[in-house]
């Protein structure tokens, strides 16, 4: 799977990233807590998240993610937007709550970590 199959499942807003849509993507995660990100999160490329700061851009790139998708129909900031430019993330907003999302990106075969591995996070 590729960002642009993630956009499309989950009838996505593109709002910046568009030269990295065709980057395949393996894991994905869903979090609106940075700090369980960050203590648990190994290998994934997407993160789901309704938190919409500077941190969580900051978070995703520390953690070599390649696109964060903002739940609720939430968008960032335009110096979120900036950042995620500059890191080559690609950043996306859906109107599917966290859980439909992170459904609708399972039933697609997109799959998160492994319990024990991320078991705080709501996947």
């Amino acid at each position: 799977m590729n960002v642009n199959d993630v956009m499309r499942l989950l009838d996505a807003k593109l709002i910046c990233g568009e030269e990295n849509l065709e980057t395949e993507v393996h894991e994905a995660c869903g979090s609106d807590m940075m700090s369980d990100v960050l203590a648990y999160v190994k290998d994934q490329a997407v993160l789901l998240t309704g938190l919409v700061n500077i941190q969580t851009v900051r978070t995703a790139d520390m953690m070599d993610m390649v696109c964060i998708v903002f739940v609720r129909g939430k968008e960032p900031d335009e110096d979120m937007i900036a950042l995620a430019q500059r890191r080559g993330m690609v950043l996306l907003s859906t109107a599917h709550r966290m859980f439909t999302a992170c459904g609708l990106l399972w039933e697609g075969g997109l799959r998160g970590g492994k319990a024990d591995e991320c078991a705080s996070l709501d996947i």
